[in-house]
This record gives C-alpha cells, structure tokens and sequence, in this order.
C-alpha cells in the first residue's frame, strides 16, 4: 500500500480517537455528567470501597473489578507497552520487510508512545475513572488495525497483539466489558483485511482469519472464566479474614486498620470522629442456662440490631467473644449517644422465640481526640466508659467517668 494513503488512514484513526476522547471526558470538564457517570454503588460495591480505603489502595470504578491495584495495572501496562513499541521498532529496522509503509510503521509507533508516555507517565493513575478504560480501549485496538493494515494485511505477523488486548483486559475489567472489546477488536480484524481491498479474500485467508477469530474469542472466554473464579477465591479469603463469621460484622483487625486511617483523616480534615464500645450482660447466664446454640442466636441477633442501626460510613465490628465496637466518622458526641441509645433499645427489645432469653447491653461512648488521640487510647477509654456503665447498673449508655479522661461521666 502506499505510504500517502496509509498516512491518511493514520490521521483518520486519530482523529477518531480524539473524538472518543471528547465524547467520553470533556462534558466532566464541565461539570456535567458523562456517558460513563456512575450511579450509587450497590452493597458489595460499597464493601469493596470500605476495603479499599482501609487497606489503602483506590476504590472500584465502573467496568473494573478491582482485584488489581491501579497502581500495579499502570505498571504493567506501561512496561508491556513500552517493550512491545521498542521491539516492534527494531524488528521492522533490521528485517525491512515493509519498506513502503516503513515510515508510516514508525509514526504509527511514535503516537503510540505519545499515548503511553500521557496516560501512564504523566496522568495520574486515577484521573480518568472508568473513562480511562474505554480510551485505552479504543486507541489499542486502533492501534492494532492499523499496524496490521501497514505489515500485508492478512499477511501480518501482528494479528497476537488483538488477543494480547483482549486477554489481558479480561484479568482486570468486568465480564460484559471483556466481551464487548472481544467484538470490537473482532470488528478491527475484520476492518483491517478488507478496508481498500481491491480484490476479495482468498478461501486460504478465510480460513486462516476465521481461526484467528475463533482463538480470539475463545481466549477471551477462558482468560474470563479464569479471572472470575479468582476474583471469587480472592472475595472470599478477604471475607474471611475481615469479617466476623457468626455475627457478619467485621472483625477486629478490620476494625483497629479502620480506626488508625479515621484518625489520620480526622487529623487532615479538623473534624472529630466517635466510637462505641459495646458488651453484652449476662451471656455467660444464657450459654449456660440455655447453651451456647441459644447463646449463638443472641449474637447473631445483637449483630443484626447493630447492622441495621448504623449509617453505610459507619464501621461496626464484633471485637471479640459478646464484645462489639461502632467506629462513627465525622459524628459529634450527641449523635452517637443517640445512636448508642438506638442500639441498646433494640437489643433490649431482642428475643429468640422458643424461649424465655431477654437480654441487654451495656455502651461506652468516647471522641477523638478529647478521649484519646490514639487508636490505643481510644480502646482504652472506650473500655473504661464501658465497664462504667456495667458498674453502674448495667443496660446503660455512659462516657468517660469523672477524674477519667479529664470529661466527666455522661448517662443515659
């Protein structure tokens, strides 16, 4: 092909893409939503952004599974991108296999390390959200139909750079995604081998382009299947390790990393955060009057009273054995008193059918930072508000006892 046409085919693509670009990020630029605006996360989306920020990395955008920290897919991205631009350059310079569409090869190769060197150099990681997938999309799989178009076509050594797209994506994006890309870099495929097409596709090259497509798609559906069983493995060892099994609470590992990043956000912001202690009275009576199944049920029942009386921000986890902690961010004293006494109603209003069982529970309600500045602190004075509250009669909500923390004792 000659070189003028395949420049021209080259500016066309580009412009293209600039267009997908616009489309996908300018009306963000203006403060309206885009085609990719995402709507109100559903529970396990708010699970995984409750994970995410207490272990640090960024939470999940639409499309993306988020099993990969977006960190590490820049990373890897960036270096496969850069080791595939450098080694096709130097395959094309020695072997002069293409000397027509040489210089265009090369300039295909230039905008692709422009690209690469703007949105995982220069970008930060999360600027872009889910858009950033459907520009990278777009510019991959163009840049793949053009390289193809420049090395003969049905010919080309470079038909692997579409699966090589596509499976990789498959490890990261979510299922619909890695399907509707599939298509399209089946479509570019296509594209590729007969756009400007003089003469029809031989039986041979319809054969060998149906195997590709087959392979293709196939690769697509394993490296799918595979990433999603993983993506399972993963939730459910993250489930394990975060979450209180019998109460379905988090647990307290969870809960002390959730306290320590709390305090260094309240310490950026100005703005003080709260935290219940809360323990049930008179467990060990019922496990031995009634057993520990019974015992079980009011645990699990406790469990539930908190659950649904605390806000999505709120982080509530049992602590340990008929111990459970609420850790309530950008929440004055007032307020988790009236949250502290919400709860201590609820489980007051507790029973397990079949049996007798009433139980009730004793709260210490404390503040960062007028109770303690750190996550130790806190616990101890949380502790301390607690068994004030058990001294003083049991089912109770109390703060720090006077001479305690410097605030004298509140009760409800």
């Amino acid at each position: 092909m000659p070189a003028e046409p395949v420049l021209v085919l080259i500016v066309l693509a580009v412009l293209a893409n600039l267009a997908v670009m616009a489309f996908v990020l300018v009306p963000s630029a203006f403060g309206r939503p885009g085609p990719l605006a995402l709507d109100a996360p559903d529970a396990v989306d708010q699970q995984r952004a409750e994970l995410a920020a207490v272990v640090g990395t960024s939470p999940p955008v639409a499309g993306f599974e988020g099993d990969v920290p977006t960190k590490a897919y820049d990373r890897v991205v960036r270096i496969v991108s850069w080791v595939f631009i450098l080694a096709t350059s130097t395959i094309v310079a020695v072997t002069g296999l293409w000397p027509d569409t040489q210089s265009a090869i090369f300039v295909l190769l230039a905008l692709a390390g422009i690209f690469v060197l703007v949105f995982h150099d220069l970008l930060p990681s999360t600027a872009l959200g889910a858009a950033k997938f459907v520009v990278e999309g777009s510019v991959a799989i163009t840049f793949a139909t053009l390289l193809i178009v420049l090395t003969d076509r049905e010919a080309s050594p470079f038909f692997f750079v579409f699966p090589l797209i596509v499976g990789g994506a498959a490890l990261v994006v979510s299922p619909p995604v890695t399907l509707a890309l599939a298509a399209v870099a089946s479509l570019g495929y296509l594209i590729a081998l007969t756009a400007g097409a003089i003469e029809p596709l031989a039986p041979t090259t319809i054969a060998t382009v149906s195997i590709n497509l087959t392979a293709l798609i196939l690769l697509a559906y394993v490296a799918m299947v595979i990433a999603r069983e993983q993506r399972r493995a993963r939730d459910a060892a993250i489930r394990l390790s975060t979450v209180d099994p019998l109460t379905g609470l988090y647990n307290r590992t969870f809960f002390f990393a959730a306290v320590d990043r709390e305090i260094a956000r309240s310490a950026r912001s100005g703005r003080g955060f709260c935290l219940l202690m809360m323990d049930l009275d008179e467990l060990k009576a019922v496990n031995d009057r009634h057993g520990h199944f019974i015992g079980d049920r009011v645990l699990r029942g406790v469990g539930d009273v908190i659950a649904e009386g605390v806000r999505r921000i709120d982080i509530a986890a049992r602590y340990g054995g008929d111990e459970f902690v609420v850790l309530l961010p950008e929440t004055e004293v007032t307020g988790a008193y009236v949250l502290a006494e919400k709860i201590r109603l609820g489980v007051a209003d507790l029973a397990v059918p079949g049996t007798e069982v009433r139980s009730s529970m004793s709260v210490g309600v404390v503040s960062f930072p007028d109770d303690g500045r750190t996550s130790d602190e806190l616990m101890i004075s949380a502790d301390q508000a607690m068994y004030s509250s058990k001294h003083a009669g049991k089912n109770r909500v109390m703060g720090i006892p006077v001479g305690v923390g410097g605030r004298p004792g509140e009760s409800v």
